[in-house]
């Protein structure tokens, strides 16, 4: 029997890992006010990669909204942000950027569903990053991760 007792306590161990790190994860996720997805997805069909940045506009909501943020290998300065809900790019980040110029948020006229509309005049000059879509409290976004793929670089 005294065999069988380190069996029992070791599945007990596990059985309760298997709960509470995820609740604890989750948990953790929850008092997060924004973040971004820690990888680059590639999407063959348009030519770029992304990552999802998701955010709680109030910190109370218990759910995330998201936009994408869009790295084109042929653009190797920018990462573009696109809200899939108005269906419009509406600014870019300059990768390598510090301080207070770092992004160019579009004005609303010149804001489009293909990033070929959007002449490249049209972006001003980079300023500090904008406030959380829909916030009211003036929380700037965090910037995005610049662990850009370069396997795919413009020629």
């Amino acid at each position: 029997m005294k065999s069988s007792r380190p069996a029992v306590i070791a599945m007990f161990i596990a059985v309760v890992l298997s709960i509470a790190v995820p609740a604890a994860f989750a948990a953790y996720r929850s008092g997060v006010r924004q973040y971004y997805d820690s990888t680059w997805t590639y999407s063959p069909s348009y030519g770029y990669y992304y990552v999802h940045y998701y955010y709680r506009p109030v910190v109370t909501y218990t759910t995330y909204e998201y936009h994408y943020c869009i790295y084109y290998p042929t653009q190797p300065s920018y990462i573009y942000y696109y809200n899939p809900t108005a269906q419009v790019y509406w600014g870019r980040y300059e990768l390598g950027s510090k301080g207070d110029k770092r992004y160019s948020l579009l004005a609303e006229k010149d804001r489009k569903k293909e990033l070929k509309e959007i002449p490249d005049q049209a972006f001003p000059k980079p300023a500090k990053m904008p406030v959380i879509p829909g916030a009211k409290d003036d929380v700037a976004i965090e910037p995005p991760p610049e662990n850009v793929p370069k396997d795919k670089a413009a020629k």
